[in-house]
């Protein structure tokens, strides 16, 4: 199984725009960030978390060759908003792709692409050719194109997100609190990417104390801090983190 983190920054990206702060101005490669969302190859099979804002880029400098599937994380602009481009993977693959979100986000795809889940005639342009596959995320196991995932239900601010687990690595973005039913589902980890967007509190993200704290409880092997902001120096902070916890950055490859 290999884990390739597409994009490890928060809904703006870093640098942001028109930021003059030292991180957005940094040459190193490892301060630029996309929006959050990796690229899962398990079994043969292409799947992808999210399809975010910067999915084109993403796949390009990936070489994504193909996907099988769409797990999504909740229906925000920057873990979406990139759906169309999985037009491109219908012309090479000539078949639907499956989506899977809870209700929320089924809902929030079909309300805001509406040209792509309830067409009108054709004038010739091609629209992504996609299914919409709503799952509850209290579940115990969830089966995707014939491979077996752990939901991780997560509470996003008032929402709720869900995150993964597959074998023994989980990913878990975009969250505020993990309640007790998911850190039961995220015992013995190998790999946990997880959620810490700054270094203050913040209403649907945990800052880095709360996702150290995390850490400590559930004491996985290696963990990969994701959705950064542009608080985060990747050289200098990097230094200051516990042993086994690391920042993602953007090409980074997970063998597990």
């Amino acid at each position: 199984m290999k884990l390739t983190i597409l994009g490890c920054g928060t809904s703006t990206g870093v640098p942001l725009i028109q930021c003059s702060c030292e991180v957005c101005q940094s040459k190193h490669p490892r301060n630029k960030r996309l929006r959050a969302s990796v690229w899962l190859q398990m079994n043969g099979k292409s799947i992808l978390i999210d399809t975010s804002t910067d999915l084109r880029q993403q796949a390009l400098r990936a070489k994504i060759p193909r996907v099988d599937a769409v797990l999504y994380t909740h229906p925000h602009a920057d873990h979406i908003h990139g759906i169309d481009e999985l037009r491109s993977y219908n012309f090479i693959q000539k078949s639907a792709i499956p989506l899977y979100g809870n209700a929320w986000t089924c809902n929030e795809l079909r309300s805001k692409f509406p040209y792509v889940f309830a067409p009108g005639p054709s004038e010739g342009g091609g629209v992504p050719q996609l299914t919409v596959h709503p799952f509850d995320p209290h579940v115990p196991a969830l089966e995707v194109i014939g491979e077996q995932m752990v939901p991780l239900p997560l509470s996003h601010g008032s929402k709720e997100c869900v995150g993964y687990r597959f074998e023994s690595v989980a990913y878990v973005t975009d969250c505020s609190y993990i309640p007790p039913v998911s850190l039961e589902r995220m015992q013995s980890l190998s790999v946990l990417v997880l959620d810490c967007l700054r270094l203050k509190p913040h209403g649907t993200h945990f800052n880095l104390d709360q996702a150290l704290e995390t850490i400590a409880v559930l004491k996985p092997k290696k963990t990969y801090l994701t959705h950064l902001g542009h608080e985060f120096d990747y050289t200098k902070d990097l230094k200051k983190l516990p042993k086994g916890v690391h920042f993602a950055y953007d090409g980074l490859i997970i063998n597990a």
